[in-house]
């Protein structure tokens, strides 16, 4: 495909490319794949986010570039005769020009024969059904699903349109996905939460008969999970995206456009608003909530609720500025501590 016409692709409605932005059409290469700039070779199309990745433009030999509106860097790609387009986020144009050269693995609409459905189940148009997936009673499926083998849907089971579910997941009863998801495989959406009550004879455990619900857009990574509640519902708004290894606990509720990395933790009860990002290996305590536009920085432990628009960091957590100054004096310590002792030797303490 030539460079001209993934700008082309890029400028159609539904992507971000203004088709007024800068590009050589003197140059106009041949383009065989996408890859990395430190690694790309002749005939690939690769991109920079700013100035501090100056020099790879320098290295590389990739023959396309997508680049940030940056004039030094648009020369610098100009100098070795690269082809470039300019683009005020460079990164989301190349993650679209990812999807010119690669369609992820989809099987071609039909029912396994070891599929173990019940007839009580209702299944919309254009659905893929892998081997060995049992769907128990009263299920619903929308239009376009697609099921990977050794999937796993309890009773009372919906699942929206277009949705897929990845190998060897399982959606526990009542659990509603909505329409556009992705499951990941091992990951496992509303099984019982953690409840238990004591007793002088040990832990009564607490039946978890509410749902668990998905909206529109969610995406859960393999092996996460996300609890049932005893009683109400454990909710994920639209558009959120979990990582991989993450657990939900009961009873949260989760805004839209959020953003979960790996190996974090959210107690029952606890709820984060709309757009909040959290890093990995954060652990969230039990009925906290963390406000709209909030940042979690990886490893934090949030003990208390924090305000919108936060940037916060450490454990236990506080604000970022807070947290620099008080690792910066961390450094000094040892400093500070054979000061004390020369003070005290001369006070005779």
């Amino acid at each position: 495909m030539r460079f001209s016409e993934i700008v082309h692709q890029l400028g159609k409605p539904g992507h971000t490319l203004d088709s007024s932005l800068p590009q050589q059409p003197h140059l106009d290469p041949e383009i065989s794949t996408i890859a990395p700039i430190e690694t790309a070779p002749s005939g690939t199309l690769s991109y920079i986010e700013g100035g501090k990745f100056a020099k790879q433009i320098a290295t590389t030999a990739a023959s396309a570039l997508i680049l940030p509106q940056d004039a030094a860097l648009q020369q610098a790609a100009s100098d070795r005769a690269i082809a470039w387009i300019a683009t005020p986020n460079p990164r989301l144009l190349f993650a679209q020009a990812i999807a010119l050269f690669y369609q992820p693995f989809q099987p071609a609409p039909g029912v396994h024969p070891s599929a173990i459905i019940d007839p009580t189940t209702t299944l919309g148009k254009h659905i893929s059904i892998g081997a060995n997936v049992v769907i128990q009673a009263g299920c619903v499926l929308g239009d376009h699903v697609c099921i990977h083998p050794n999937v796993v849907l309890y009773p009372g089971v919906s699942v929206g349109d277009r949705t897929i579910l990845h190998a060897n997941c399982t959606l526990h009863e009542r659990t509603q996905i909505g329409a556009d998801c992705v499951i990941h495989s091992g990951a496992v959406i509303g099984s019982e939460g953690f409840g238990f009550v004591p007793t002088r004879d040990g832990w009564l455990k607490m039946e978890q008969s509410g749902r668990t619900v998905l909206e529109d857009g969610v995406e859960i990574g393999c092996n996460s999970a996300v609890d049932r509640p005893a009683v109400g519902e454990t909710r994920i708004r639209r558009n959120t995206k979990i990582d991989n290894l993450v657990q939900i606990g009961h009873g949260c509720i989760i805004g839209e456009a959020c953003a979960i990395a790996a190996q974090t933790g959210m107690a029952g009860g606890s709820s984060l608003g709309d757009r909040v990002i959290v890093g990995g290996q954060v652990g969230i305590n039990n009925q906290v909530h963390i406000g709209n536009f909030s940042q979690i920085a990886g490893k934090s432990m949030i003990h208390a609720d924090i305000p919108p628009n936060s940037i916060i960091m450490g454990a236990p957590a506080m604000p970022a500025a807070e947290f620099r100054r008080i690792a910066a004096a961390w450094k000094r310590l040892p400093d500070m501590q054979r000061t004390l002792r020369q003070v005290q030797k001369h006070l005779g303490l």
